[in-house]
Formats: structure tokens, sequence, C-alpha cells
């Protein structure tokens, strides 16, 4: 099984019919070049990366920007439309009063699997209190959440709010609460794997590409900013694979993570027993 954790279906075909929220979604996301995928792109492209299932990220800024930019609803949408390739993945503002309700909608009723969070974007410190009443849901439900952490491109978003150190107060206070920082928390990634090695309902995902080359990247990241034994011995269970697409081409990641110089058992956690156990999936290996 190999499971990419972080997709953004911002340009699936299938939700983007009014050409005003297609380009709504260019601006807000700051992604320009890229057109619409059709559903047979975005399965053609799992299979040339060897990809088997997407997790599909629902993505709400809407206290400040009117509408979300992937609703829940478009994601449930696209899970039915592909129900043995896509996992959903919810998301509310938790500006929003309503949000607590919301959420609670999108796990019993959407039956979405986990919450995806933007503290930069909203500008909240994780342990804010509009964020914990979101996290007592996670935990009822016994989801996991997504955050992004480390550098966002996102028009409007402060890096700070992305640090790792930031969340070892969610991390000590709810043991029983996994989440994961996305892209490592890059540039912070030391910062992110003492978070991991202290607490293990930390995760941390592989979408860190921020420069042309992907095996020169993941080279730099996790043989030189942290030697690559401190994830083959250490982190190996906390390490998920995550692409950030369509910001990043998933083969080009999927490759260079073969070249690392890793235990080929450890290859194969990240690419999708871990994944797994983060979503509470473990009898569907």
């Amino acid at each position: 099984m190999f499971i990419d954790i972080h997709v953004h279906p911002a340009f699936f075909e299938p939700i983007n019919e009014d050409p005003l929220r297609e380009e709504m979604r260019h601006r807000a996301l700051d992604i320009h070049k890229n057109g619409t995928s059709s559903l047979q792109h975005v399965l053609n492209q799992m299979n040339c990366a060897g990809l088997d299932r997407l997790c599909l990220l629902a993505q709400d800024y809407s206290a400040d920007m009117g509408t979300e930019i992937v609703s829940n609803q478009e994601v449930r949408k696209l899970v039915d439309l592909v129900p043995d390739r896509f996992i959903g993945f919810a998301s509310v503002d938790p500006r929003d009063p309503d949000a607590p309700e919301k959420l609670e909608y999108a796990f019993a009723e959407l039956k979405l699997r986990g919450l995806n969070l933007h503290p930069g974007r909203v500008e909240l410190d994780p342990c804010d209190a509009r964020m914990e009443r979101l996290y007592d849901i996670c935990e009822k439900h016994d989801v996991p959440v997504m955050f992004h952490a480390g550098l966002s491109w996102e028009p409007g978003t402060h890096t700070e709010y992305g640090m790792p150190i930031r969340f070892e107060d969610l991390a000590m206070e709810r043991s029983g609460l996994r989440f994961c920082l996305g892209h490592f928390g890059w540039p912070w990634v030391r910062e992110t794997a003492m978070l991991m090695l202290k607490y293990p309902n930390v995760y941390a995902d592989t979408g860190v590409l921020y420069f042309d080359s992907a095996l020169e990247f993941y080279s730099t990241t996790f043989t030189e900013d942290i030697p690559v034994t401190w994830i083959d011995r250490s982190l190996r269970h906390q390490v998920l694979f995550g692409s950030d697409n369509p910001r990043f081409e998933q083969i080009r990641m999927a490759k260079a993570l073969d070249r690392l110089g890793m235990r080929e058992s450890t290859v194969e956690l990240i690419k999708g027993q871990n994944a797994l156990d983060f979503l509470g999936m473990k009898g569907e290996r």
C-alpha cells in the first residue's frame, strides 16, 4: 500500500464546473500555471508514481474569504467518485462560531477521515481555545489532524505560526490526538524531529520540496539537515509520504525517496503502513 497523505484537490475537474470558483482557487493558493485535471489524469499520475490512495484535503478559511477553497462536500463528492483510491479530510475555519457543528457533521454524516488546519493562514496558535474545541471532536471520532507547518506560499500567511516548537504543548497535553506536521516543518526539520522523538503522537510528512530537484532537496533535508539514520533507526514509524500535490509532482518525490539509502522496510513504512496507523485504518493493510 502506497499512500500520499497530503494532496490538495483544488483543481480536480469534477469540482471546477464554475470558472469563477476555479479562478478564486488560483488566487488563494498562488498557483497559476496549471489547468484542471480530469479524474483519469489524476489516476494516471497515481499509477505512474505507484500510488494506491490519496488523502484529499479540504481547505476552509471562510471567515475572511466568505467561501471555502475546497469544501467538505466537494471532498466527499470526489471520494464518492473513486472510493477505493481517495480518502477525504475535512476542514473548518476555527474562527467560525459554527465550526464545531460543521466538523461534527463532516465526521458523522460525510464520513471524512481527518481534519486539515492551517494555523498560519487563520493566524491562530495551535493551542488557541478555538482550536481546542475542534480537537475534542477529533478525539471523539478517533481521527487525526493534518497541520500545515513550516513555510507556506499561500498569500497572507505568517510563517511563525507554523514553527514546530509551537505545537509542543498540544503534543504534551493531548497525547491521544494523532497529528502530522506537514512539510516536515521545513525549514525547522530538526525541531520537528525533536518533537517526533519525544512524542509518539506526532508525525511528519515528506512534502518539503521547495526547489527544483526532488532528489537534491530530499538528500539535503533527510541526510544533511537531519541524518538519514535518525529516520531509519528512531523515527521510522512516524514519517508519512506526502507530496503537497499539485504544487509538487508525486512521481519525482516517490522516486527520490527510494534513493536516500534507508532500509527497504523503513521506506515501506513511510510509503503506506505509517499512514494506515495515522489514519486509524490498521485493519486495511
